[in-house]
């Protein structure tokens, strides 16, 4: 009885939604205009978040360039939101032309090989189109091999389902970030391969059994640690996405070997190599990495002088 309350709740929604999903391209970038306007200039959505976050990463940028910068982010976080939407009602050729993935060749080289591998990227625009990936790999979603990401739950149920089901768009599952090590686990006694999408931005989660701190846009950051460990234990190759946007509603993955068997490489040397590529990644085009959240709310102290070589050797 509660369920059903609750699917006519968010009856309208569902049918804003959708509705939404089957707009063409150019009708949807004109909603992400109004959009823009509206959380940019009206209701300034986390804009001081996003100054401050901006101002002490770039230092060296005077305040018309921080401007831009903000702006520019506002407009593809816009666009991030009807892009998501779309994927409701987007055809694979659609989409494979708007998400181009380069280096796909390396993902299929692993799997050829029988490894499964932990795919390292983060919140630069648009992550929700990156599990596209299917449509360019030889190998498809099947009993042999899973295309997965890892997620949190949301804290409502109907905003958690249609997020999963979005994300299902291209035959990839979801595993629960609770759950991930047994998933992957029991993939492997299956002789199943993987691989596994694992957001792994500056915040360690609670769970990380050690904190590694970087130098990382001007600050001392606390890396996340427990992506480089699990790949250690189950030997799993580790590859970064680079994100491009070379225009507007058109992104550019390029895969990046950082790891064939982790445990052959320094502790932590995976992790400082994600922290560098995503430092260049940010900083050749700073609007598209989702700078909203307090990412430095918990300071913490500045990486050693060993951490910090290392990390700029990279």
């Amino acid at each position: 009885m509660k369920v059903k309350k609750a699917s006519l709740m968010y009856l309208p929604l569902q049918l804003l939604l959708a509705s939404v999903a089957r707009l063409p391209f150019g009708a949807l970038y004109r909603l992400a205009d109004l959009i823009y306007v509206l959380v940019y200039y009206i209701a300034r959505y986390r804009r001081n978040t996003v100054l401050k976050n901006l101002k002490e990463s770039f230092p060296e940028k005077n305040e018309a360039e921080i401007t831009n910068i903000c702006r520019e982010f506002y407009r593809n976080f816009a666009d991030y939101i009807v892009e998501t939407i779309k994927l409701g009602h987007v055809t694979d050729r659609q989409i494979m032309k708007r998400m181009e993935i380069v280096g796909i060749e390396t993902v299929d080289r692993l799997f050829s090989e029988g490894r499964s591998i932990i795919m390292m990227f983060s919140h630069c625009f648009n992550w929700e189109w990156a599990t596209s990936i299917t449509l360019w790999s030889r190998f498809k979603p099947s009993e042999k091999t899973v295309y997965a990401q890892v997620y949190r739950h949301l804290d409502n149920d109907w905003f958690n389902n249609y997020f999963l089901k979005l994300r299902s768009r291209f035959g990839s599952v979801s595993f629960d970030k609770r759950m991930v090590l047994r998933n992957l686990v029991q993939l492997r006694r299956q002789g199943i391969k993987s691989i596994t999408g694992f957001m792994s931005d500056q915040k360690p989660s609670h769970g990380d059994t050690a904190m590694h701190v970087v130098n990382f846009l001007n600050h001392p950051t606390a890396m996340i640690t427990g992506t480089e460990i699990l790949a250690r234990k189950l030997d799993m190759a580790v590859l970064y996405w680079d994100v491009e946007k070379p225009a507007r509603g058109h992104y550019r993955l390029t895969v990046r070997l950082l790891a064939e068997h982790p445990g052959k490489l320094p502790e932590f040397s995976i992790t400082d190599q994600y922290a560098s590529l995503l430092e260049n990644t940010i900083r050749r085009t700073p609007s598209i990495w989702l700078w909203t959240h307090k990412r430095w709310k918990n300071p913490v102290k500045a990486a050693t002088l060993s951490q910090t070589a290392h990390t700029q050797q990279q």
